[in-house]
């Protein structure tokens, strides 16, 4: 099962933008590092990154998946490409890749 259950933005300043989200609509940050922000509450999960070395240029929309292989093949099999090779991060792993029209999205699976 695919679902669309997060969305990373880019941030100058992740702390910022969590004490925004949580001031303006009482949403409920998680820190991961200086650079990294979860936000909860949205309906979706949104996460700010301000690692200027993994920060994405636009909005990165993110496919929760149940075997992150299993979605690769399907990704590729469609005509997508493999932009970002399948790494580790706290809470689990993903992929990203661009799709046909060109829009860069990324498929994660939770640790286990």
């Amino acid at each position: 099962m695919y679902t669309i259950d997060f969305v990373e933005f880019p941030s100058d300043s992740a702390a910022d933008s969590a004490r925004f989200f949580a001031n303006a609509f009482g949403w409920s940050p998680t820190p991961y590092g200086p650079d990294y922000v979860d936000i909860q509450g949205a309906g979706i999960t949104l996460g700010f990154q301000a690692d200027a070395d993994e920060k994405p240029s636009a909005p990165l929309v993110t496919i929760r998946a149940d075997d992150l292989t299993e979605a690769r093949r399907a990704v590729e099999a469609a005509g997508g490409v493999v932009t970002v090779e399948p790494f580790d991060f706290p809470g689990g792993s993903r992929f990203h890749f661009r799709e046909p029209g060109g829009s860069e999205l990324a498929v994660w699976r939770p640790s286990e």
